[in-house]
Order: structure tokens, then C-alpha cells, then sequence
């Protein structure tokens, strides 16, 4: 055998080692639900982007892990929506709360506001009152008694 038949069988034999490895990481990751995409593969595998996308077999592999995980949802993503839930749940829950806070203070407010109006009514009548007995007053500068009951 020569040397470049040997070089061309230690090429095929990490070629397809590399294609095993690629393999199991795929079959790995999809029985542990993590989401299979070409960076984590690289990561985990330490191959390079273009073998994933060049090798037909491990192309195949990686087609078909993304088809069976079409509907998956990250988990990451399903505890972070899970938060995010929670979070707009109490966020809608302190805005019926200030809602109701603000229709009190509504309330409270009109009803201030109409003691106020009827208070200076009454405060106006009192002055006008006062203005016209001021008119009446006896000789000695001060009001009739009779004036005042």
C-alpha cells in the first residue's frame, strides 16, 4: 500500500468518525429537547460550520432533527414567557388596583369639591348679609341687635 493510499484511508476514517460524532450529538441533543442548530453543534463537536452545511449525510441529520423539532420550544424561552406571564398578570392586577384607587379618589374629590361650593355659598350669603346689616347699623357704629338673629 502506498502512502497516498494510506493518507487517503486515514482521511476517510476521520471523515467518518467526524460524521459519527456529528451523528451522536444530534441524536444527544434531541433526546435531551435542547434545540439543535448549527452553532451548538460546532460547539459541542468542535467541527466546523461548513462541514455541517457541505456534508450531505450529516445535512440529512440535521434536517431531519430540525423537522422533528418544529413545534419545540426552547427551554429558556418557555421559562422566560412563563416570567414575562407572571410579570403583565401583576402588572394588569396593580392597574385594576390604581383603577379602583383612582375612581375613590374621584369620588372623594367631587364630593370635596361640592362642600367647597356650598361652603363659599354659604360664606358669600354670609357676607352679603353682613354688607347689607353693615348699612343698618345704630347711632354708636355697631349693628341692631335685632338684626343679627
Amino acid at each position: 500500500m502506498s502512502k497516498y493510499d494510506k493518507m487517503l484511508e486515514v482521511n476517510h476514517k476521520q471523515s467518518v468518525e467526524k460524521i459519527q460524532r456529528a451523528k451522536l450529538k444530534i441524536q444527544e441533543m434531541i433526546e435531551e429537547e435542547d434545540k439543535v442548530t448549527v452553532p451548538k453543534l460546532m460547539q459541542k463537536t468542535g467541527l466546523s460550520r461548513g462541514f455541517f452545511y457541505k456534508n450531505p449525510e450529516v445535512r440529512k441529520a440535521v434536517d431531519r432533527a430540525l423537522q422533528l423539532q418544529a413545534g419545540m420550544i426552547d427551554k429558556r424561552r418557555k421559562i422566560l414567557d412563563m416570567a414575562m406571564d407572571n410579570r403583565i398578570l401583576q402588572l394588569e392586577q396593580q392597574v385594576a388596583k390604581l383603577k379602583r384607587e383612582n375612581e375613590t379618589l374621584r369620588k372623594e374629590n367631587e364630593a370635596m369639591r361640592k362642600a367647597l361650593n356650598k361652603r363659599l355659598e354659604s360664606d358669600q350669603e354670609f357676607l352679603m348679609k353682613k354688607k347689607i346689616i353693615s348699612g343698618w347699623q345704630g347711632r354708636e357704629g355697631r349693628a341692631c341687635w335685632w338684626l343679627w338673629g
